[in-house]
C-alpha cells in the first residue's frame, strides 16, 4: 500500500485558560490518501474544526497545545516543523476554505488584489503579470464574465460568487490536500449542489485530496469516499461512505442519520382569522446615476406580492439569496417602506409612521438568522429578553417582569437559572431558542422568522422546528417562516411561496408543491434539496 498523504496519529489538543486546561481534542487518527475526499462529520464542539486547524496550526497558540499526537504531511510531521517551513506548506500544498467569506475576504480589497497577493506570495508573480492567472482561476471556478468582477469588491458579490472566489484562492497555487471547513452551509440549495459539484469537479481534474468537514450528512453522501465520525473530541466510527450510511455502527452515528426536521405543519384552516395580508406589494430600490444623481432604473426587490396569513398557520417562503424573501418581511412588519395595501388584524398599516406603529410591535415580532449578531454581547440574558417588556409593559415590577422572563426561558426549552449569563456563554441552539424566547415574551400573534435554523446543527435544527411547532400550537401563531432550507420548511409551513427576483414563482398548499412543482425554478430547487434528478435552474428572462 502507499503511504498516505496526511497522516494524523493519536492527535490530542488542549486549551489552557484561567488555569484551567480543556481537552478539546482526544487521540484522534486518520488517513487521507493522494486524490482521496474525507469527511469529518459531527454537531457543534465535536472537534472537528480544532481537528482541521491543528494541521495549518491555525489555533490560538499558546492558548492551545498539543499533548500528543502527530500531523504527517508526505512525511513530515507538521507540529514540529518551524514557522519559516509552516508557511511554504500554508497556501501552497495545504489551502483552506472557510465557512464563512464575507469574514475571510478582505472588505478593503478588490478580488483581483487578493488573489493576486497569493500568486506574488508564493510563486513570485507581481500583479501586473498576475492577471492572466486571476482570470484563468475565476473561470475555473465558474464566475461569468471575470474581467467584469476583477475590480469587485466581496460586498458587491453573493454569497456563492463569494465562496468561488475563495475556492479560487485556494487553487491559485494547485495544493495537494485542500481543507473545507462548512464552505456551503449559509448557501442556498441551488449554490450549494453548484459548490459540491465544482469541487468535486476540481479534485478530479487536478487529483486533488480533500478533507470536508460538515455537520451535514446529505452532503457527506454526495462528495465523500470516507467518513470519520466525530463527537466530544474522538473518532467515534470510520468507514467508507456507503458503508456508514447503510450500517452505522455507533449511536451517535444513528443519531445524526435520523435528525432531519420531522413531523407534520398545521393543516390548512381558512375559517381562522386573518393576521396579516398583503395586496400588491412592492418595493422598489431607485438605482441612481449621472452628475445630478437621477433615478434611471429600480431594484425590484418585491415586486406585486399578494398574501394571506391566518392564526395558527405557518407560510413558507422559498427563494435563492436575492431573492426578495427578507424584503418582502422586513416589508410586512413596517421596517422598510413599500408600496401596496398591508393589513394587520383588521387595520390598514400600510402608511402607519414609526409612532403609529410601536404599539403594535408588541403583536409581532422576528426572530433573525444569526442569533449571535442579534444578541447584544454586553447584555445578561434577562436584560434581553427583558427590554421588550421595558418598553411594551413599563407597568410591571421588577419582581413581575423577572418572572415573565424565566417562564419564556422555561417555555423555551431552557433552565431560567441561565439568565443572568452572557450570550457568548451559550450553544448556537441554545443562542436562537433566547432570541425565541425574547419574541415570545410578549405574546405576539405574528411571528417573523428569517432564516432561523440555516447555522445550526442538524439535529438542532430538529429541536428548533419541533419547538416552533409547539410553541404555535399552544398560541395560535402566525409564522411567516422565510428559509432557503427546503426540508425544514416542509416540517413547518401549510402554505408556500416561491420567490424569483421579486415576483412569487409559484404559489399554493406547501404539500402540493414538494409533491408536484409545476415551474422549472421550482424544480430544480426541490431536485437541489433531496437529491432529485437535477433541473437546470431556468435562465433569467432579460
Amino acid at each position: 500500500m502507499t503511504e498516505p498523504l496526511l497522516s494524523v496519529r493519536d492527535l490530542s489538543v488542549a486549551f489552557h485558560q484561567g488555569g484551567k486546561t480543556s481537552l478539546a481534542v482526544d487521540r484522534v487518527s486518520f488517513d487521507i490518501a493522494k486524490g482521496e475526499v474525507v469527511a469529518l462529520v459531527g454537531e457543534s464542539g465535536s472537534g472537528k474544526s480544532v481537528s482541521a486547524n491543528s494541521i495549518l496550526k491555525l489555533l490560538p497558540y499558546p492558548a492551545a497545545s498539543h499533548p500528543g499526537g502527530e500531523i504527517l504531511f508526505n512525511g513530515r510531521d507538521l507540529l514540529k516543523i518551524g514557522d519559516a517551513e509552516l508557511r511554504e506548506v500554508r497556501g501552497n500544498d495545504i489551502t483552506m476554505i472557510f465557512q464563512e467569506p464575507m469574514t475571510s475576504l478582505n472588505p478593503l480589497h478588490s478580488i483581483e488584489r487578493q488573489i493576486a497577493e497569493i500568486l506574488d506570495l508564493h510563486q513570485g508573480i507581481k500583479p501586473a503579470q498576475a492577471r492572466p492567472r486571476v482570470l484563468e482561476l475565476l473561470r475555473q471556478v465558474g464566475i461569468r464574465e471575470p474581467e467584469k468582477r476583477l475590480k469587485a469588491y466581496p460586498h458587491e458579490l453573493s454569497g456563492g460568487q463569494r465562496q468561488r472566489v475563495m475556492i479560487a484562492m485556494a487553487l491559485a497555487n494547485r495544493p495537494e490536500l485542500l481543507i473545507a471547513d462548512e464552505p456551503t452551509t449559509a448557501l442556498d440549495v441551488t449554490v450549494q449542489a453548484q459548490i459540491l459539484e465544482l469541487l468535486k469537479q476540481l479534485k478530479d481534474e487536478h487529483g486533488m485530496s480533500m478533507l470536508f468537514i460538515t455537520h451535514d450528512l446529505g452532503i457527506v453522501r454526495k462528495i465523500a469516499d470516507r467518513v470519520c465520525v466525530m463527537t466530544k473530541g474522538r473518532i467515534v466510527e470510520t468507514g467508507p461512505t456507503a458503508e456508514i450510511f447503510n450500517n452505522p455502527q455507533h449511536a451517535y452515528t444513528r443519531h445524526l442519520l435520523a435528525s432531519e426536521p420531522r413531523g407534520k405543519p398545521p393543516a390548512s384552516d381558512e375559517t381562522k382569522p386573518i393576521v396579516i395580508e398583503a395586496k400588491d406589494m412592492k418595493v422598489w430600490f431607485p438605482i441612481k446615476a449621472g452628475f445630478l444623481r437621477k433615478t434611471v432604473d429600480h431594484v425590484k426587490a418585491v415586486d406585486g406580492i399578494d398574501l394571506t396569513l391566518r392564526a395558527g398557520q405557518t407560510l413558507g417562503v422559498v427563494g435563492e439569496s436575492g431573492s426578495g424573501k427578507t424584503t418582502l418581511g422586513l416589508a410586512l412588519t413596517r421596517l422598510i417602506g413599500s408600496q401596496g395595501r398591508i393589513g394587520f388584524e383588521g387595520q390598514n398599516i400600510e402608511s402607519y409612521s414609526f409612532s403609529q406603529m410601536r404599539p403594535l410591535r408588541r403583536r409581532m415580532q422576528i426572530v433573525f438568522q444569526d442569533p449571535f449578531g442579534s444578541l447584544s454581547p454586553r447584555m445578561a440574558v434577562s436584560d434581553i429578553i427583558g427590554e421588550g417588556l421595558q418598553v411594551h409593559e413599563p407597568s410591571l415590577s421588577a419582581r413581575e417582569r423577572d418572572a415573565r422572563v424565566a417562564a419564556a426561558l422555561e417555555e423555551v426549552g431552557l433552565d431560567a437559572a441561565t439568565r443572568w449569563r452572557y450570550p457568548h456563554e451559550f450553544s448556537g441552539g441554545q443562542r436562537q431558542r433566547i432570541a425565541i424566547a425574547r419574541a415570545m415574551v410578549l405574546k405576539p400573534q405574528f411571528v417573523m422568522l428569517d432564516e432561523p435554523t440555516s447555522a445550526l446543527d442538524m439535529s438542532v435544527q430538529a429541536q428548533v422546528v419541533d419547538l416552533l411547532r409547539d410553541l404555535q400550537a399552544r398560541h395560535g401563531l402566525a409564522y411567516l417562516f422565510i428559509s432557503h432550507d427546503l426540508k425544514v420548511v416542509r416540517a413547518l409551513a401549510n402554505d408556500m411561496i416561491v420567490m424569483r427576483l421579486g415576483k412569487v414563482v409559484e404559489k399554493g398548499p406547501a404539500e402540493a408543491i414538494f409533491t408536484a412543482p409545476r415551474e422549472d425554478y421550482t424544480k430544480a430547487l426541490m431536485a437541489a434539496a433531496f437529491d432529485l434528478e437535477a433541473v437546470p435552474v431556468p435562465a433569467v428572462r432579460q
